[in-house]
């Protein structure tokens, strides 16, 4: 039951962000002919709709950690995309995050969507440091991608903490 809330609780979030138009993460998967200005674009939305999932799950639960830690984080890494966008005289596109956000029954569904959603963010920060890129531009990618693993690792440990808590007959974290 729970792997299956799980599964459809991921598969909402990201058919949410291929409805309309693909963008993240999954825009990145998908695109087999990246340019710079399309994986920086990729980049800056996957960044701004973990930025808005975290933000909806605190909303919902309140200020706690790790997605609080993390939501600043993804603030920063914004900030170092736009820096990138800047540097390269291109325009930072609007990210239109609604309809894009699934806040999960609880904390520990929605570490366990943060742990999927890492590993997707980990994956395509992998493709893009695949490609030529320029040296500043690689260096953001590379640590963007070690942010990531960093967050991976936060959610792997509130969901074994979630788990460890359920097999004591406890709810939540």
């Amino acid at each position: 039951m729970k792997a299956t809330v799980l599964l459809v609780s991921f598969m909402l979030i990201f058919s949410a962000s291929i409805s309309a138009q693909t963008i993240g993460a999954a825009g990145a998967e998908a695109d087999n002919t990246l340019t710079l200005p399309e994986m920086l674009r990729y980049a800056i939305e996957d960044e701004h709709l973990a930025l808005a999932e975290y933000e909806a799950i605190m909303q919902e639960f309140g200020v706690v950690r790790p997605f609080s830690n993390i939501a600043e984080s993804e603030k920063a890494h914004i900030g170092w995309l736009e820096d990138l966008y800047a540097t390269y005289k291109l325009v930072v596109p609007t990210v239109n995050t609604s309809g894009h956000t699934v806040v999960p029954e609880s904390l520990f569904g929605a570490a366990e969507i943060g742990v999927e959603a890492e590993k997707v963010n980990i994956a395509m920060y992998e493709k893009f440091l695949q490609e030529q890129l320029p040296a500043d531009v690689r260096a953001v990618f590379e640590q963007l991608k070690r942010s990531s693993e960093n967050h991976l690792q936060s959610f792997e440990r509130q969901v074994a903490a979630g788990e460890s808590t359920a097999r004591r007959g406890r709810s939540g974290f």
